[in-house]
């Protein structure tokens, strides 16, 4: 399939009159077209079903050079799989996207393919390491959206553990940053863990809370009794 075949699809699903308040809500300059989730959904579900690891690989790295804000979420879409071999060229796309990351949904449909990467061979995480000394606010907040997984697991092995403590590491340093999206980032980190391990939720909070914004307390704290 090629960049022109894709575009053709994409345009097809435009909803007349719906890319303004999509580019108003999401704040956007570059071009929206006015598609929704749910037929982008459907789309990347064609493509991961129909075409090669290969030729995705190759087509969501032309949807994301378009720059139109389309385009970006569903090449991420189309790479959003647990099952993909060979993988190294979705990962090092998806890592090669980070950079270029301005706005939340944009990079939380990034992040979300790169989590399945992640899983596959958590020695990436060496790789996510490095984005939290960046300047780039984005890939500093990307270092914790990519490793939610490890958030999730109610039984963890003894690796796991070590990555999460590794990760909550990580967030420890960000809790003195201004940035109300790494704020978010670290609540989001947080109250996603207290569900399964509120100890460690506790723990981080008694010794680094109080760094925190106020609304990041209150937010990591959600689900705490």
């Amino acid at each position: 399939m090629t960049l022109e075949d894709a575009l053709e699809h994409l345009h097809a699903l435009v909803e007349p009159g719906r890319a303004d308040g999509m580019k108003a809500y999401h704040k956007q300059t570059r071009d929206v077209l006015g598609i929704s989730n749910p037929a982008l959904n459907d789309l990347a579900k064609t493509w991961r079903q129909t075409l090669s690891v290969e030729t995705r690989v190759a087509l969501a790295q032309a949807l994301w050079e378009t720059d139109i804000f389309e385009a970006r979420i569903v090449a991420s879409k189309m790479l959003t799989q647990a099952r993909l071999r060979p993988d190294e060229g979705a990962w090092a796309l998806i890592c090669s996207w980070v950079a270029d990351f301005d706005s939340w949904a944009i990079a939380d449909h990034a992040c979300m393919a790169g989590q399945r990467r992640l899983i596959a061979d958590p020695s990436r995480l060496d790789t996510v390491e490095s984005w939290t000394k960046a300047e780039h606010m984005w890939t500093r907040r990307a270092a914790l959206v990519i490793t939610l997984p490890w958030t999730k697991q109610n039984n963890p092995k003894p690796g796991e553990l070590e990555a999460r403590d590794r990760i909550l590491g990580w967030a420890a340093e960000y809790v003195s940053d201004e940035e109300w999206f790494i704020q978010k980032a670290v609540a989001w980190w947080l109250r996603d863990l207290s569900k399964h391990d509120e100890p460690r939720v506790r723990a981080f909070l008694e010794n680094h809370g109080e760094k925190m914004k106020p609304f990041a307390r209150k937010e990591a704290s959600k689900h705490l009794g």
